[in-house]
């Protein structure tokens, strides 16, 4: 036991630390928590932390790992870890390099809400599930209960670490589809763009981009899927959902 807790208390260099405090400081500013916040759920004191983002204090391998399960994600680079991940357990490198017990906290079921591409008052709902797919050793997603069946799609999920975003991409036959979202919100919303193909009359397709959000299942207690017109009691939740992707500057839409 006092081996193990020499080994957890080990500090890591000041390069280390440089680097783990930087990823910190842009973790807390794209999900816009506060440093208290993040304290109370690492279990520290929000002095320790205060410390150890301004470089007074080193940061030390036990306390990077309690940020780590925090924030749920990997701070260290070239720092020592504690168990190495089975070979099976990490994603190829064109997805982020990024091992299962990193990104749990992007598995659940979510619903999916963008605008309707053939009704402008109207928005589209359907349900999203990101889950381990061990078979590609990776994050996949999978969507359900659309009324466009023949639309759903599967693809897979890239967690890069230099972006900090996180792009739900679709490679079939040639064709692309990628979806651009931040990392979730404190509630596990995630927003921003979707870049895809609109199908029009005959085989006409036109490329379209719009604003996209993921809500998590259980924050909407009677979810509305399909094309949700402006009567249905969720429309208003499901437009400002839409909405915060742009006013919060989750994504932007230059004009022409």
């Amino acid at each position: 036991m006092q081996t193990q807790d020499k080994f957890t208390d080990k500090q890591l260099s000041d390069e280390q630390c440089r680097e783990i405090a930087e990823t910190i400081r842009e973790e807390l500013a794209r999900r816009r928590i506060s440093r208290q916040a993040l304290a109370e759920q690492a279990k520290l004191s929000l002095s320790t932390l205060e410390k150890v983002l301004g470089g007074r204090r080193p940061f030390t391998l036990a306390t990077t790992v309690r940020l780590e399960q925090a924030l749920g994600v990997s701070l260290r680079k070239s720092a020592v870890v504690v168990t190495l991940p089975a070979a099976n357990d990490v994603a190829p490198d064109s997805l982020g390099s990024y091992a299962h017990r990193a990104v749990t906290w992007l598995e659940d079921v979510y619903i999916t809400l963008r605008p309707s591409f053939g009704d402008k008052d109207a928005i589209f709902a359907y349900r999203t599930e990101i889950f381990w797919e061990p078979k590609v050793s990776a994050l996949v997603f999978r969507e359900g209960e659309r009324t466009d069946a023949a639309y759903e799609h599967t693809g897979e999920v890239a967690v890069p670490h230099q972006s900090g975003f996180i792009y739900l991409v679709i490679i079939k036959h040639g064709q692309h589809r990628v979806i651009t979202v931040s990392r979730p919100t404190v509630a596990g919303e995630m927003y921003g763009i979707i870049s895809t193909l609109r199908a029009g009359p005959g085989s006409q397709l036109t490329p379209i981009a719009a604003p996209i959000a993921y809500v998590p299942l259980r924050n909407i207690p009677q979810p509305s899927l399909g094309r949700v017109a402006p009567d249905n009691p969720n429309h208003e939740l499901y437009r400002k959902h839409l909405r915060r992707t742009v006013d919060e500057s989750f994504a932007l839409f230059l004009p022409a």
